[in-house]
């Protein structure tokens, strides 16, 4: 009896097997492509992605990552547009249909519905003579690979072509449309990823909340703002543009004779600051460099738009 490969070498030969495929797509692309991403970016409903088993699973995948790239796309599951949901796809609509074979008995009422009311209808399938593939509007062949699995037939090679392909439609939408950053961040704003894009701004104090004297505010006062704020800080302004801060640190340079002295005679000159606009986790970089609690954050003429302190970075989970 042969000794049976190692799990490295199973591996190993999956990832051959199914990395050839995807140079292959690569290198051979559907000549629809194209057109398909024309067609997708004019639609002014939704993409609807569906497909039966594994090829579902994937269909859930892509309509997941283009609505939250900027496309809006839904899952429909093909047993239940039998029974009702084909209501949700409606002639404001596209729809793309994934199945290897292109026979997928499940598929065929949405196939159907389609035609019935002249849906755009995009196939993604090995087989272009398929039922799918001829009647739909435009064809996506999957390379003519071998699946991974030692049998030959469970749906891993394709499964990852279908898939690799979902992602070039839904960069290629994303990039044409101009989605950026801050559109990611619109349609993800929980969890790490979100807080990691979120904007000084969106956290920053601002107004009666921000601790603000003037340069002859005698020290007495400034001590009255900076308890009352709660930040540990005090802004020196004049015309409305940061000049200096004061910060705890000022205080015990100056203790003699602190309650002599006025916030000008007190206050920091030239202190680090940052942008409203600058990412909250660039803001959290700069207090732990420079070992701070607190920043101000202003225009570039200087003028005072906030506070951000690291609690505020803390609470929304940026560090």
């Amino acid at each position: 009896m042969p000794d049976k490969p190692s799990p490295s070498a199973i591996a190993r030969d999956v990832l051959q097997t199914e990395g050839a495929a995807l140079l292959g797509l690569r290198d051979d692309l559907p000549p629809a492509f194209d057109s398909v991403v024309s067609d997708l970016l004019g639609v002014p409903g939704r993409v609807i992605v569906s497909g039966m088993g594994k090829s579902g699973h994937v269909a859930a995948k892509i309509a997941a990552t283009m609505a939250s790239t900027g496309t809006p796309a839904q899952y429909v599951h093909p047993g239940e547009a039998s029974h009702g949901d084909l209501g949700m796809i409606t002639g404001q609509d596209a729809v793309i249909l994934i199945s290897n074979s292109g026979e997928t008995r499940e598929l065929a009422d949405i196939i159907a519905h389609t035609r019935r009311f002249s849906i755009p209808l995009i196939a993604i399938t090995k087989k272009a003579d398929s039922t799918l593939a001829t009647q739909a509007d435009h064809l996506l062949q999957l390379p003519s690979a071998p699946e991974a699995c030692a049998i030959g037939m469970a749906p891993t090679t394709s499964t990852t072509c279908t898939m690799a392909l979902g992602d070039a439609l839904a960069v290629a939408l994303m990039r044409l449309r101009g989605f950026e950053r801050e559109n990611f961040l619109a349609f993800h704003p929980g969890g790490t990823l979100g807080a990691q894009l979120l904007k000084v701004s969106s956290v920053m104090h601002i107004g009666a909340e921000l601790p603000v004297v003037s340069e002859d505010t005698p020290m007495g006062d400034t001590l009255l703002e900076m308890t009352a704020k709660g930040f540990g800080v005090a802004a020196l302004v004049r015309d409305g543009r940061l000049t200096g801060i004061i910060t705890d640190g000022d205080l015990r340079r100056n203790l003699d004779t602190l309650m002599s002295r006025n916030a000008g005679e007190v206050a920091t000159r030239d202190p680090r600051t940052i942008a409203p606009e600058a990412l909250l986790s660039e803001a959290l970089g700069v207090m732990n460099t420079n070992k701070i609690s607190a920043l101000f954050a202003v225009d570039d003429d200087g003028t005072l738009r906030g506070l951000v302190h690291i609690h505020d970075a803390l609470r929304a989970g940026v560090a």
